[in-house]
């Protein structure tokens, strides 16, 4: 499972709500201390992405996280909308996340995840940049642990791993209703692989938009019987698990926001899921990290994304 922290960004520049904020604080004190006693009754070890202003406003509360074993990866600062700022703004966003978050942890995060999951055409061109590399000889997959290496962002795939093609290297031209028909009509180029590892990302494992109320974003609901949840999940796992390849492997990277997660009922939620899951044979409860090692070992086969017109 991923956790992603207190996120102050409102995305169009306007303040900030003070009861947003509010809610933010709970899950950055109430929220985390419920799902580190979660993971621990269940011996569960997960991975945090949180803004760097979160690790800087709550040092004592990301200690704890860390000092129990669990990972911690990059989530902007103020968990910005990376798709509204200039490369340049994200290059300093990316600079300033990985200092504050390697003083925490005394090594570089190897992973990262786009605020909202809201990427831009520069993502990953600036995570290979910043060192988010990952090494395809399986022989040299232990020399990468001092590194970055993989993205939570993309959706090119729902359960399994793969090297996330890089958007600055294909071309897409987007529908300009201001222009003749023709200026648009062509295929995207050919799509091609980069050198990050992606963990794919899953609107249907999140659990902001069925448990978040938010008045200011119509994709929330906040009301969502977690029955309703717990049944989409297991049926998601159901599938997965008995469609799975050769190997027997798949991914089932669940998003959650301590915020939000940390709510009683869906605290509540996740523990009837994880006895449900651990009923199954051969599942295994890991970091991000783990699965990214696991995948360039070829423990986990993953996949290959291909598309696009060869120009």
């Amino acid at each position: 499972m991923a956790s992603t922290l207190m996120q102050i960004n409102t995305r169009d520049g306007s303040r900030a709500n003070p009861t947003d904020v509010s809610r933010g604080v709970f899950g950055a004190t109430i929220g985390i201390d419920r799902l580190l006693k979660l993971w621990d009754k269940y011996n569960i070890k997960t991975t945090w992405f949180t803004p760097a202003h979160s690790a800087e406003s709550f040092p004592k509360q990301i200690r704890k996280i860390v000092d129990a074993g669990h990972e911690i990866g990059l989530h902007g600062y103020t968990h910005e909308f990376v798709s509204t700022l200039d490369e340049q703004q994200q290059r300093d966003v990316l600079d300033k996340s990985i200092k504050v978050i390697q003083e925490f942890t005394g090594k570089k995060p190897r992973g990262w995840t786009a605020p909202a999951w809201s990427t831009s055409k520069e993502t990953i061109k600036l995570l290979e940049e910043f060192g988010i590399v990952s090494d395809r000889r399986p022989s040299q997959a232990q020399d990468s642990h001092a590194t970055q290496e993989y993205d939570h962002s993309f959706m090119h795939h729902d359960s399994q791993p793969y090297y996330v093609p890089s958007p600055h290297l294909s071309n897409l031209v987007e529908t300009d209703n201001s222009k003749p028909a023709s200026h648009w009509m062509s295929p995207m180029t050919e799509l091609k692989p980069s050198s990050v590892v992606e963990v794919p990302a899953n609107w249907h494992l999140d659990d902001w938009p069925p448990f978040q109320l938010s008045l200011t974003q119509a994709s929330t609901h906040g009301y969502v019987d977690t029955a309703t949840i717990e049944r989409l999940w297991k049926e998601q796992f159901e599938y997965l698990y008995r469609e799975c390849p050769d190997d027997g492997s798949f991914v089932f990277p669940i998003s959650i926001h301590p915020q939000v997660s940390g709510k009683p009922q869906v605290i509540l939620l996740h523990e009837r899921f994880i006895e449900w899951v651990n009923g199954h044979d051969g599942v295994e409860w890991v970091t991000m990290e783990q699965i990214v090692d696991e995948f360039k070992s070829g423990k986990l086969s993953g996949v290959s994304v291909e598309g696009g017109a060869v120009v």
